[in-house]
């Protein structure tokens, strides 16, 4: 007679192989396509209210306030995302190493020097700044770039000398201050910055060859940041309609007070650093350092420049990087307010 076995724990393994658990369906997100349905539909239905409710003046004052903010930056946005792409695609790796010096010490001015050759706004060097740490450059120089970039480039120069006509030492003294707080950033991120605080997403590999990574990358980085600039548009708005102006004339007098109400006001307005000499200029009861620190804040930290740059290089970047930014902007204001102004 056969002599029966016991069932093997192979065979166990094998029938337990054969008839696998179901496996559990994961949760689809939301796409675009269908976020929009939903939005042109709550459209449709509070149509009525809506209507009523930006009938008002103060919806009326923050919808075009936030139209402002948004069609300002949208072409610049757009640029940035243009290079970052090209970058990404076409620019290999082994060029930045070549180009940018190995040491932080030296390739953080160059960084910033660089910066002046490029006529971006700061909407259009977050994506820059994030397609260089993609492709290898140090991020002390790729954030130094990002923060030089819009506030020392020959647009914004020329702009200030119009707006300061007469006053060259106001242009030179917007133009040290920016690169001297742009360098001291990057040389504190090379010193005290941890690659555990940046989450920069990495773009698929294409097949279809550099043209199709080119465009593929575009969309990608432009639907990702224009999100973030939406938001930090609609705080922007939201933080210039509810404050109002004559808060800011009983300590425009105050020397200390004054430059830093305009240093916070640069961080809630959000104009774009190409224009906002020309505000500047026009707040004529606040000291000359108070302008400065209002046109050197301005294009290194804002409420949109943070939500951009926490979509870019994730929160807890943004988190620490724009106090350090804002405190290192206002020092260089004050210190070349005293030996310029």
């Amino acid at each position: 007679m056969p002599h029966n076995e016991p069932v093997s724990s192979k065979t166990d393994e094998a029938g337990a192989k054969a008839d696998p658990s179901p496996p559990r369906a994961r949760r689809r997100g939301l796409t675009s396509i269908e976020a929009l349905a939903l939005l042109l539909v709550f459209g449709l239905t509070a149509r009525p209210g809506l209507a009523e409710l930006f009938a008002q003046p103060l919806a009326q004052a923050w919808a075009a306030r936030f139209v402002a903010v948004t069609v300002q930056a949208v072409p610049f946005l757009v640029l940035g995302t243009v290079l970052s792409a090209a970058i990404a695609s076409f620019v290999p790796a082994g060029f930045f190493h070549k180009v940018v010096p190995k040491r932080a010490a030296f390739a953080v001015p160059v960084a910033g020097l660089s910066g002046a050759v490029l006529p971006a706004c700061e909407c259009a060097s977050v994506p820059v700044a994030g397609a260089l740490v993609r492709r290898g450059v140090a991020p002390a120089a790729a954030f130094t770039f990002m923060l030089a970039s819009p506030a020392i480039n020959p647009i914004v120069v020329v702009s200030t000398f119009v707006a300061f006509p007469g006053q060259p030492q106001m242009v030179g003294a917007r133009v040290a201050a920016s690169l001297a707080a742009a360098i001291a950033i990057g040389w504190l991120w090379a010193k005290l910055g941890k690659t555990e605080w940046l989450n920069v997403p990495k773009h698929r590999h294409h097949d279809g060859g550099k043209w199709a990574a080119f465009w593929s990358a575009i969309r990608h980085d432009f639907l990702h940041a224009a999100g973030y600039l939406v938001i930090g548009a609609a705080i922007a708005a939201t933080l210039n309609t509810l404050v109002p102006e004559t808060w800011l004339a009983p300590i425009a007098e105050h020397p200390v007070l004054g430059v830093l109400a305009l240093a916070i006001l640069a961080v809630l307005v959000s104009i774009c650093s190409e224009s906002d000499a020309f505000v500047a200029a026009s707040l004529t009861q606040f000291s000359p350092t108070a302008k400065l620190a209002f046109m050197v804040v301005g294009p290194f930290v804002d409420v949109k420049l943070i939500a951009m740059q926490s979509g870019t290089f994730g929160r807890r970047f943004a988190a620490r990087f724009a106090p350090a930014v804002f405190c290192t902007a206002l020092l260089a204001s004050v210190l070349m307010g005293v030996i310029w102004l």
